[in-house]
């Protein structure tokens, strides 16, 4: 009989690790022969704060159990993201869903999360500090996260990409360097050119 207390003490660890965000409740109907039956469907976000997150969404006749469906189903579709430095993503990245567009930028530190609603649930789920976020065109929260997903699929880490080119991760990060300097430098002189 000790077995059940077991499982129950590791759904109770489960639950603690992740951090949960509610994005979204709507409340649907659904039309029968004597009217309407209303219910709720709720969009939530799953994260551990150290780059795994997952996404769920679900309905239910009350919004409690719609957002212990949704949360259940996030916690099964999880992916893993690589942070930079544990706080900002390795590079800036655009992904689209439907009618969604969301383009992700990295930040230095101290920049925080620039984000609207749904995004910066999603930031603060996985557990990125800096980050300049925007939407372009729809604004609904489901194609807003759903974009954001798509874009944390595109992204790459550096020792992901050097291992797929034969590389060092040194050469990769370098390279990248050298490049964000270049950039850096060209502001100021195009700023002297202006006036």
């Amino acid at each position: 009989m000790a077995r059940p207390e077991g499982n129950k003490k590791r759904e109770e660890r489960e639950e603690s690790e992740f951090n949960e965000r509610l994005v979204a409740v709507n409340r649907v109907a659904k039309v029968v022969k004597g009217g309407r039956r209303f219910g709720f469907a709720a969009l939530v976000v799953v994260g551990d704060g150290r780059g795994r997150i997952g996404h769920g969404h679900a309905k239910a006749r009350e919004v409690p159990d719609a957002i212990k469906k949704a949360t259940e189903q996030a916690k099964r579709n999880m992916i893993r993201v690589a942070l930079r430095e544990g706080r900002t993503i390795h590079h800036d990245v655009f992904g689209h869903y439907g009618a969604g567009r969301v383009q992700l930028r990295t930040a230095p530190p101290g920049t925080g999360i620039i984000a609207g609603g749904p995004l910066r649930a999603v930031f603060e789920a996985i557990g990125i500090q800096d980050i300049v976020a925007k939407a372009i065109g729809s604004n609904n929260p489901y194609n807003m996260v759903n974009a954001a997903f798509e874009a944390f699929k595109i992204m790459e880490s550096p020792r992901s990409v050097a291992n797929r080119r034969g590389k060092k991760v040194s050469d990769i990060v370098s390279n990248r360097d050298v490049a964000l300097k270049g950039k850096a430098a060209e502001a100021p002189e195009a700023e002297a050119a202006e006036e």
